[in-house]
């Protein structure tokens, strides 16, 4: 079966993360999505931020990634990094309708999933 690959952004700012609602799955999560034919991870991760929260952002470094299987039971990869913003604005869209900035210590208990929270563990 072949691996599903993914890429998003943990994108901070004045000390505080972005955290995207999906009415879809109603969850709390960062920011991500699937990487077109023929995109790198790189560019894949600064597109669907922009998509999901309307923000342009400049990548950071690297930050660990995830892997699970995700609700196809699909293998999953998803490469995150870290974010800073250079502009935009976000504006509800038929993925995501809320995004909140919350603390890193808020962050751990808005989060859906588990894998989110290891991921933002690894910036203390």
């Amino acid at each position: 079966m072949k691996r599903v690959e993914a890429a998003g952004g943990v994108v901070l700012s004045d000390g505080q993360v972005l955290l995207v609602h999906r009415p879809r799955y109603d969850d709390w999560t960062l920011p991500k999505g699937k990487l077109d034919r023929g995109e790198s991870f790189e560019e894949a991760a600064l597109r669907e931020v922009e998509e999901e929260t309307g923000l342009v952002c400049r990548l950071g470094h690297e930050l660990p990634s995830s892997e699970y299987r995700d609700n196809k039971d699909r293998p999953k990869i998803v490469r995150y990094w870290l974010m800073e913003v250079d502009g935009g604005e976000f504006e509800a869209n038929d993925e995501v309708d809320e995004v909140r900035w919350v603390s890193l210590d808020e962050a751990a208990d808005e989060l859906t999933y588990e894998r989110d929270r290891e991921v933002l563990a690894s910036l203390d």
